[in-house]
């Protein structure tokens, strides 16, 4: 149902799952999240995906974000290209993993980022700024350390 979405991709990485699974979601605490935050959607929990009506409301949920938060369940990503899909989804799961991470020394003990810093990544954001050279490095590394994946 929407046109860019050529590429999704879907885990129940632990760090995804944690997050999902707080009541706050997402916080502000980390670069990673600040440069996700604009583009994260939730979708509740209604069971195991086995009901064919959730998708209609997985994606009114979406909306016209491009990252989603699985409630109780994991995270989510799409994209134009595989590039856009796997930049969005490692930066999703890199700021739950750095969640995680803060958070094990409790909430009271953890930085929100200010207001104007969270405002200023989200301008940026717009402008397309936000880990498009990720990709390349990826596939560099495929090919070094994989010849032939491609094939």
């Amino acid at each position: 149902n929407r046109e860019d979405a050529h590429f999704v991709m879907h885990l129940h990485s632990d760090q995804g799952a944690a997050v999902s699974s707080q009541k706050e979601g997402l916080l502000p605490l980390s670069q990673h999240s600040l440069i996700c935050l604009p583009h994260l959607a939730y979708h509740d929990y209604e069971g195991i995906a086995l009901n064919l009506d959730e998708r209609e409301r997985l994606v009114a949920d979406l909306g016209d974000k491009s990252l989603m938060l699985l409630r109780n369940h994991g995270t989510l990503a799409l994209g134009e290209s595989a590039a856009e899909c796997w930049n969005g989804m490692f930066f999703l799961e890199r700021a739950c993993k750095q969640q995680v991470m803060a958070l094990s020394c409790g909430r009271e003990n953890v930085l929100i980022a200010p207001e104007a810093a969270q405002e200023e990544v989200r301008r940026q954001v717009g402008r397309g700024i936000g880990g498009k050279l990720g990709w390349p490095g990826c596939l560099r590394k495929l090919d070094r350390e994989m010849p032939g994946y491609d094939a």
